[in-house]
């Protein structure tokens, strides 16, 4: 089973906008059936972020997110691994209403502050569906995502100690693994670790193979057998990235709020797609892909049976 690989799928996120592609997820139904088309196709575990369904806004509403977290749960075995990182201006309580609330077995955390740059898209995009989209990109050029060692002690207290939640630690540089081995050797996170490497966002870390090769060098070295190493890239990087992580024997995360795309110049009509496209890869590897039971056992996580959606 150590050798299966863990398929994530993240459904819509909070960087792409309605504009960007007409088949990213609103819509709390929209959502739900994305994270069961997922599912159907091979993936373990959903990440979630929520939308404001009136205008695809970024939401860090608990009861938007409790519209489609039971759906979820009842059509489908898969992991729900919700969001800490919400969006762009959301303070660290709104970020954490909605899994507080919901208890889940997992939820992301990232592991330091970074700027995170969304503002070159506005170089590709002369008008928008909703005013909202532009100011969302520009706002980006002054923003930073904060993660400092307080905000992490609070999460990890609160939703690892508190409900037992287990993490998908963000890594968008290499310094962020370093984060994760000082709180490692504090106590305060227990392995298996699920480490998720993050190319190609501007104020990361670059989506070159070199960084690829150096992060897993890097995290062999902190962590030794006391992780899972997992990998996503973004925009055009996603599929090349996670197809050598895979032969790396890594696991791999797709979806729409990494990429809205399923091959060069062709938009994704679904992340059912992505994923399909993925599992495809990693079958033709001869490797295995990891059911959600397996995943849970290989990740440890408490069952979900005992979230509170």
């Amino acid at each position: 089973m150590s050798d299966k690989v863990i398929i994530t799928c993240a459904v819509t996120g909070s960087i792409h906008t309605p504009t960007m592609s007409p088949h990213l997820p609103i819509t709390p139904d929209e959502i739900a059936e994305a994270s069961i088309g997922a599912w159907e196709a091979g993936a373990s575990i959903i990440h979630l972020h929520a939308r404001d369904p009136r205008d695809g806004r970024p939401t860090p509403d608990a009861d938007t997110f409790m519209a489609f977290l039971p759906r979820i749960k009842q059509a489908t075995d898969a992991v729900v691994n919700i969001t800490t990182g919400g969006g762009h201006g959301m303070t660290l309580q709104e970020r954490l209403a909605a899994p507080l609330r919901a208890s889940p077995e997992m939820t992301s955390l990232n592991m330091g502050s970074m700027n995170f740059g969304l503002y070159p898209i506005l170089d590709r995009i002369s008008e928008f569906q909703h005013e909202w989209e532009r100011t969302h990109l520009e706002n980006s050029r002054d923003f930073i995502f904060r993660n400092t060692f307080k905000d992490i002690e609070y999460i990890l207290k609160e939703l690892g100690e508190g409900h037992g939640v287990r993490f998908e630690f963000e890594c968008y540089d290499i310094g962020h693994l370093y984060n994760l081995a000082h709180f490692l050797d504090r106590g305060l996170v227990k392995p298996p670790l699920f480490v998720q490497s993050i190319f190609g966002i501007l104020g990361g870390v670059g989506a070159d193979e070199e960084n690829l090769m150096h992060s897993r060098r890097i995290a062999n070295k902190l962590f030794g057998s006391d992780y899972r190493w997992s990998v996503l890239a973004a925009g055009r990087h996603q599929m090349s990235f996670v197809t050598m992580a895979a032969m790396l024997g890594g696991n791999v995360r797709v979806g729409m709020e990494d990429s809205l795309y399923i091959a060069k110049g062709k938009l994704a009509e679904s992340n059912r797609d992505q994923v399909a496209k993925i599992r495809r890869i990693v079958e033709d590897l001869s490797l295995e892909v990891a059911t959600p039971a397996e995943a849970r056992a290989m990740l440890g996580l408490k069952g979900g049976d005992m979230v509170n959606f």
